[in-house]
């Protein structure tokens, strides 16, 4: 399982992201699970990092859910029309 920080906004998207791609690499089980419960300070830019994250699983035939996802992010998702690309375990 990978893990989210307490902070995701615009001034960590990249590292966070890279992070992220760097576990992905490790990762040898078909699923991947973000686990988003520690997340608590985030912007528009935490769901950009979900999305290139889940688009990389993609890539490379793995399934992506994540975890314990604060409802104001699943509300901003919702918003702009990807909640259904976040499916939330």
């Amino acid at each position: 399982m990978l893990v989210l920080p307490n902070e995701l906004t615009h001034s960590q998207a990249t590292a966070c992201l890279a992070l992220l791609l760097q576990g992905l690499r490790s990762h040898r089980d078909v699923q991947v699970v973000v686990d988003a419960t520690g997340l608590n300070r985030f912007d528009s830019a935490a769901l950009a990092v979900l999305l290139e994250f889940r688009r990389e699983c993609l890539a490379l035939g793995k399934h992506f859910s994540i975890q314990g996802l604060p409802s104001r992010l699943r509300d901003l998702a919702a918003l702009y029309g990807i909640a259904d690309l976040l499916s939330a375990q």
